[in-house]
């Protein structure tokens, strides 16, 4: 055995292992699991196959997947992936590489690392960008924490009822373990309403507030007013956003907001089920050493070329778990090289058709669907991809009609409305098909 490290633990390598920590099985070693949720059975295992018949057994697994056209966005949206992205981050260089402290040895990684942040800045109207999060919900969470360590003597911090609920749960997740006060600005016609928030202000315990620029019902919301409004609190202004859709809408740094934070996923990476996805957070310098994560700056070597480096914040920061701004450290550096190689694809000129092209076809959808008979208008707000409509059929059936038809559409929200969405991926015919699917329910 000691030739091969790799093999599983010996019996006496367990038994020395127990005795160590002081048990004398591994029974002993679970004890406190429930009985109810041991499993005493035998484990339905196939017996040995060869390499051609394993290869044959999961491709017979995997055909049993369906494979549905998205027309969903909630927070996850379906956008095209050009080819060379994923060709370009499987390389062994970038996709086994280690957290770049060695500068000396990392000007690739930290390369890529500053034009991701440099892109970022340009798409949010910010100064500086840190290297990643590890997702939308969990940027807005280091936000809140942000906030409050602007701010001097504040104990709460406000959201938006319009954010999307998987970003409201995560913050209040966070808040909750740290100790944070929250409150909620409440919605009126479907978008953040600025009297609410200037009724939580006069308490002038508010550190920042965290509103969205696209909402959970997909409209572009007007925030004229909110930075006055706030920054007269002494508080910290934060949008959550699209990073996509930043390509056509007023940014956060034009509507004068301080922090900007979302998901990096619109940018070329797949809805892969849930993830890895990417979390961005760009701010103004003012509160840059306030900024949790990783920073790569640009400089010169003794030799007066340029280089890269991690810079303003030491290695310690973050791994003394006690007093670190942030405990992400190794984090979603190559979801953002998956960004940063969509980005110099795409460049202003291809983002803008992205949502020219979204923009047209959730539009056409949302026409379409009206002229059915089977839904209500809900709002009456400017949107994007993404919108909501009241169904005047049952929902269920519904899903299961598209879901039969190959559709992935009409998500359920809290409220009882459903929502679709429409990427640049999706056809005129697919809308066809399924507004067709549609009047059949």
């Amino acid at each position: 055995m000691a030739g091969f490290s790799y093999f599983p633990h010996t019996e006496d390598d367990l038994r020395v292992m127990l005795e160590r920590i002081g048990v004398a099985s591994l029974d002993d070693l679970y004890q406190d699991v429930p009985e109810r949720f041991v499993f005493r059975g035998e484990y339905d295992l196939p017996d040995a196959m060869s390499e051609q018949q394993v290869r044959d057994y999961f491709e017979s697994l995997a055909a049993q997947n369906a494979r549905l056209k998205i027309f969903a966005g909630a927070g996850a949206y379906d956008h095209y992936t050009p080819a060379v992205v994923p060709y370009i981050t499987s390389r062994s260089e970038f996709l086994t590489a280690y957290t770049p402290y060695q500068a000396e040895i990392s000007q690739g990684t930290l390369r890529y690392i500053f034009e991701y942040q440099s892109m970022v800045c340009t798409l949010t109207g910010m100064d500086v960008s840190n290297a990643s999060l590890y997702d939308g919900p969990t940027a807005a969470a280091e936000a809140m924490k942000m906030a409050l360590a602007c701010t001097k003597k504040k104990t709460r911090v406000l959201l938006s009822r319009t954010l999307l609920p998987h970003v409201i749960r995560v913050v209040e997740t966070y808040a909750r373990f740290h100790g944070v006060e929250l409150g909620y600005i409440d919605a009126r016609d479907g978008q953040t309403s600025l009297e609410s928030l200037q009724k939580e202000l006069e308490a002038g315990d508010v550190a920042g507030i965290i509103v969205p620029q696209i909402n959970r019902y997909g409209i572009i919301e007007d925030l004229g007013g909110f930075e006055e409004a706030v920054h007269a609190a002494k508080a910290v202004a934060i949008a959550y956003c699209d990073p996509s859709a930043l390509a056509v809408i007023k940014t956060p740094g034009e509507w004068g907001f301080d922090i900007a934070v979302g998901d990096g996923q619109p940018l070329g990476i797949p809805v892969s089920f849930g993830g890895p996805y990417v979390g961005f957070m760009a701010c103004r310098k003012d509160y840059v050493r306030k900024m949790p994560g990783r920073i790569v700056g640009q400089t010169t070597d003794a030799d007066g070329k340029r280089c890269y480096v991690l810079t303003l914040q030491a290695r310690e920061q973050h791994i003394r778990r006690e007093k670190a701004t942030s405990n992400i450290c190794s984090n979603e550096s190559l979801m953002a090289l998956y960004v940063t190689v969509y980005l110099s694809l795409m460049g202003p000129k291809g983002l803008r058709k992205v949502n020219c092209l979204s923009y047209g076809g959730a539009h056409y959808l949302h026409d379409e669907l009206l002229k059915t008979g089977k839904f209500e208008e809900v709002f009456t707000k400017p949107f994007l991809k993404e919108f909501v409509l009241k169904p005047l059929v049952d929902t269920e059936k519904l899903q299961q009609k598209l879901y039969e038809g190959g559709f992935f559409a009409a998500l359920s929200t809290e409220e009882g409305y459903v929502s679709f969405c429409v990427t640049e991926k999706r056809s005129k015919e697919e809308i066809d098909a399924l507004v067709a699917l549609v009047k059949e329910v």
